[in-house]
């Protein structure tokens, strides 16, 4: 509730973002974000963005850094589009990225809140090196690997580590 307020307090337009995202066997889910950018940003990949900070709602750098904006994709994991543990969802648009995990058989698991290559990098991989880590994960997914996954993505997150906008 307070990161809705805050957002709708510090910038115009909706607090959650929907975006469209490519799930488990290629399907076009919608997934709920706390909105970090103001309305009318294109809707790309942040880091084709020539300037992302120009974008950022006064909160909008917190929020990400803090992963605070993902707390809604919980919707997500409840209606069964994603799970807590998986390759993150790509952007619609990311051909390159979806045919890659097509290509390693990634489209064949259900998408996560945070996944073996978000702990190895997160925002900063190149496409091919995070689709390695997501193909690595879908061949070795189990209880044990997972809960390191969740234990490093903690790690992560309160070190506020590789997130880069």
């Amino acid at each position: 509730v307070l990161v809705t307020v805050a957002v709708k307090l510090t910038s115009k337009g909706p607090a959650l973002y929907w975006s469209d995202r490519v799930g488990m066997n290629n399907a076009v889910f919608k997934m709920p974000k706390f909105r970090s950018m103001r309305t009318g940003t294109p809707a790309v990949a942040t880091h084709l963005l020539q300037d992302p900070a120009q974008y950022l709602t006064p909160i909008g750098n917190f929020l990400r850094k803090s992963s605070l904006d993902e707390l809604p994709q919980l919707w997500s994991i409840i209606a069964g589009d994603m799970s807590f543990v998986g390759p993150r969802p790509a952007l619609f648009n990311q051909a390159d990225l979806i045919a890659l995990r097509t290509e390693q058989g990634v489209h064949l698991i259900r998408p996560g809140l945070t996944g073996w290559a978000q702990v190895n990098g997160r925002d900063e991989l190149p496409i091919p090196v995070k689709v390695g880590y997501d193909a690595y994960y879908a061949k070795n997914m189990g209880l044990l690997f997972d809960l390191k996954i969740l234990f490093l993505t903690a790690l992560k997150v309160l070190k506020r580590d590789g997130v880069s906008h």
